[in-house]
């Protein structure tokens, strides 16, 4: 027997992040860097610059790009640790995992807040917000997710937000997976911080997260941290003084970034990104539609970041052995996180291209027609088991007889 050797590449990562990265990225971490040296401490404002540009948005506009170490929902809690003041309330718009994450985060700070949550496949709307701030003058703050990757729902960021403005809230969105692969017009959706991921649509590393934010509003945060290391503010200050972090920094994951970012430019910014995202989605879609697999959400609110495939109609489907069977074949898929449907998840975000959309879908074809096969010989195992058993000796040596002919 051929023992199996390694592959000459990885094993493409259909999943929201971490993702599938070019080579080149992947080579720029092969060097060391200082993070007291001047030059590295020159990438990471070069960094950040680069940030409130893919915002569309700027320093001299009164913005602010800070980096935080650690996953994205370091940054995420960074914010709700660091911009929620002592007497503050956050409604918080949750249709999926992530928004409840939101709310974890919240009970553990001993924030107070309130919810407006809508089911899983439902984006929640303009009106129920409206209704929900008119009733409540003690919220201060209003958080809501972009793309929840739970489903791969798109929630509609940009007409929730002027409702918060108009209000007078502060409004925070969660674009972990969005940011990059969506244009977001940040003024126009009234959006005060927005938080996203170095391995999200950048199509770089884990190791920080980002956040974008008024400078203005941050300033306002001043004595309100309940964190050290999450005080958002004086992360800001710590750039701001030596061009630092304040505690050691991801320093390969910068490196990795500074690549990706200059790739993005390479394709044409957001739009051209977002536009490969868009393609490789409908190429999944018609793909699986094509051999029966159906997805979950409606076209009018499904993401081209991920999407959620509903589990085959076949009783003796398991995931975990399904998973391990197109792992082997080189495409690793993401597991379901819906509480009202058996799902999985396919990502369409990452060094990936329509080909490869197609090539794992023959990936799930070759699969289920192995699973089918092995289900056909076990169910006429067992018939020929359960009538073997059922009968009398002599009809037990006849089946045998007839057995060893047909064989």
């Amino acid at each position: 027997m051929t023992p199996k050797l390694p592959t000459s590449q990885d094993a493409l990562l259909f999943t929201p992040g971490p993702l599938t990265t070019s080579l080149a990225v992947k080579q720029a971490m092969l060097h060391d860097a200082g993070s007291w040296h001047w030059e590295f401490n020159n990438l990471v404002a070069e960094v950040r610059q680069a940030i409130l540009a893919l915002g569309g948005v700027s320093r001299e506009s009164g913005w602010e790009a800070i980096l935080m170490q650690g996953s994205g929902t370091f940054g995420v809690e960074a914010v709700f640790q660091s911009a929620i003041p002592p007497e503050g309330k956050v409604a918080v718009l949750s249709n999926g995992a992530y928004g409840e994450r939101i709310l974890l985060m919240l009970q553990h700070a001993r924030i107070a807040h309130t919810i407006l949550r809508t089911a899983e496949d439902t984006p929640p709307t303009p009106e129920a917000l409206d209704a929900l701030l008119a009733s409540d003058p003690a919220i201060t703050h209003v958080a809501a997710v972009h793309c929840e990757t739970t489903t791969g729902v798109l929630n509609p960021i940009e007409t929730l937000g002027p409702v918060a403005k108009r209000h007078g809230k502060v409004y925070i969105v969660d674009a972990m997976s969005s940011f990059g692969g969506y244009p977001i017009d940040l003024e126009a959706a009234g959006i005060d911080f927005i938080i996203s991921s170095a391995n999200k649509c950048v199509e770089s590393v884990p190791g920080f997260s980002f956040v974008l934010c008024r400078r203005a509003v941050l300033l306002a945060t001043e004595g309100w941290a309940r964190s050290l290391s999450l005080n958002l503010l004086d992360q800001l200050k710590g750039f701001e003084k030596n061009g630092q972090f304040r505690y050691t920094p991801p320093t390969h994951s910068i490196l990795a970034f500074a690549q990706a970012l200059k790739e993005l430019e390479q394709e044409g910014g957001i739009a051209a990104r977002a536009a490969r995202y868009q393609a490789n989605n409908a190429a999944l879609i018609a793909a699986m539609q094509g051999i029966g697999l159906k997805s979950y959400l409606p076209p009018a609110v499904q993401s081209h970041i991920i999407t959620s495939f509903v589990y085959p109609k076949d009783s003796a489907f398991v995931w975990t052995e399904f998973y391990r069977l197109v792992a082997e074949k080189g495409f690793l898929l993401y597991p379901g996180k819906i509480s009202q449907a058996d799902t999985f998840r396919i990502g369409n975000i990452g060094r990936l291209f329509e080909k490869d959309m197609r090539a794992v879908v023959n990936a799930i074809v070759e699969t289920l027609r192995g699973h089918a096969r092995r289900g056909q010989r076990h169910r006429r195992d067992l018939a020929r088991n359960g009538c073997e058993s059922g009968l009398g000796r002599h009809h037990s040596m006849a089946a045998g007889r007839t057995t060893q002919r047909n064989g």
